[in-house]
């Protein structure tokens, strides 16, 4: 559920003025709904009920502590693929073994704390990594729990950046590869193979591709039970699209009834690994118009916030509602939002019909909750926005807008 509406023509965040946030913390900011990010949680899982699972949140969509902390009070795990999300999540309250460690690059350093801290799980992506996980654990006197991420070569129809479960990807290990590397694990006594993990994009719309890999993984699973390696976890990642502006979002209850259905009878618990879902449309980032500029051939509208604030326009060439805080006019025109930096890829949107807009009228670039704050950057030496969390008519700032000072404060000369 959704909690950005009007009232009265005036855009709000579950009980609060956009405006009075906007007056308040000035622009560019995300803000963010609680009672959203809760609900998504609970939806999902809820509708596992009657299944073992636990439903780890993807830090890397929006790895901010509240949120983190918040999640964590609801009952989530935690998917990271950094020591610097394991930091933040152990911060945020979590227990270690409700982590998992996913990614293909995992450091000596990053293994050791995680080996220290006794996480749920290493997903392993390469035979390499398996060999650097059992050094490092028998160098530390740990056993290391492991799954392997299996490549189960499932078409996702996404964008290709963001697909990951093909042969041509570098994530996992090819299904035909996996069988044998699972016989290498179980043979180290510094390993405990105790499940099968896989992922196959972001932002997917159908539900097919999912139960198609949740297939994949259970045939694999019965196979290695066959060869006596007996596994507790099947965790099928996350990926679940939502509604940007039009598309039709994931069907969730579908999908859970699909993956209950198969996993009922047998003694895998499901992992899931949401993050887009959780909290793509819980944020909106907040930006001030600055000119309206009219080159003869094409309309700007030229506001605060830039892709320094928000990438995802220009590395994905994603789509995001534009919504006036105040909703004084039906008419609209066609225009590209642009932000102030020196780029022509600086866009919010591009040839879109929107309200008609003067300067200094306020924007909301909705569904940014999730790849927002944490793809930003301080390009052109630009400090980064704060961020805000709106609970009921309760407004909390989360994180502080950076300073002028804190864009040179590491650097010596």
């Amino acid at each position: 559920m959704e909690h950005f509406h009007y009232v009265q023509n005036s855009l709000h965040c579950e009980g609060a003025p956009l405006a009075e946030v906007a007056a308040r913390f000035g622009t560019p900011a995300y803000v963010y709904s609680q009672s959203t990010i809760v609900e998504n949680f609970d939806e999902i899982k809820g509708r596992l009920a009657g299944i073992p699972s636990l439903v780890c949140y993807s830090v890397k969509a929006n790895s901010n502590l509240k949120i983190l902390n918040l999640l964590r009070q609801a009952g989530a795990g935690f998917d990271i693929v950094s020591r610097g999300e394991l930091v933040r999540a152990l911060k945020a309250g979590a227990k270690p073994d409700t982590i998992v460690f996913s990614g293909v690059g995992k450091e000596e350093a990053e293994i050791d704390a995680a080996l220290t801290a006794g996480i749920l799980m290493f997903n392993v992506e390469s035979p390499g990594e398996l060999d650097a996980i059992a050094c490092r654990a028998r160098h530390l006197n740990k056993q290391a729990n492991i799954s392997i991420r299996v490549n189960p070569d499932v078409e996702a129809d996404t964008h290709p950046y963001i697909s990951t479960g093909q042969f041509i990807h570098k994530f996992g290990v090819p299904k035909d590869q996996a069988v044998e590397l699972f016989r290498r694990a179980a043979t180290i006594p510094e390993l405990r193979v105790r499940g099968i993990a896989c992922h196959i994009g972001s932002q997917i719309l159908d539900v097919n591709p999912f139960v198609k890999a949740l297939e994949e993984i259970l045939e694999l699973a019965q196979l290695l039970e066959r060869d006596g390696i007996r596994l507790e976890f099947l965790d099928l990642g996350g990926g679940y699209g939502i509604r940007y502006v039009d598309e039709d979002p994931l069907e969730i209850d579908r999908l859970m009834a699909e993956l209950k259905k198969r996993l009922a009878g047998t003694p895998y618990r499901l992992i899931l690994e949401p993050g887009r879902a959780l909290v793509g449309n819980a944020g909106a980032l907040l930006t001030r118009v600055l000119y309206i500029k009219n080159t003869g051939k094409k309309h700007f509208v030229v506001v605060d916030a830039g892709m320094n604030d928000l990438m995802r326009p220009t590395l994905y060439g994603s789509l995001h509602q534009i919504l006036p805080v105040e909703r004084r006019t039906e008419s609209t025109f066609t225009a590209d939002v642009v932000g102030p930096l020196c780029e022509t890829g600086d866009f919010l949107a591009r040839d879109r019909e929107i309200p008609c807009l003067e300067p200094g009228d306020l924007v909301a670039v909705m569904t940014t909750g999730a790849y927002g704050y944490v793809l930003s950057s301080n390009y052109n030496s630009r400090p980064r926005p704060p961020e805000v969390m709106v609970s009921g008519s309760e407004v909390e700032l989360i994180r502080h807008r950076e300073k002028l000072e804190d864009l040179i404060a590491g650097e010596v000369f």
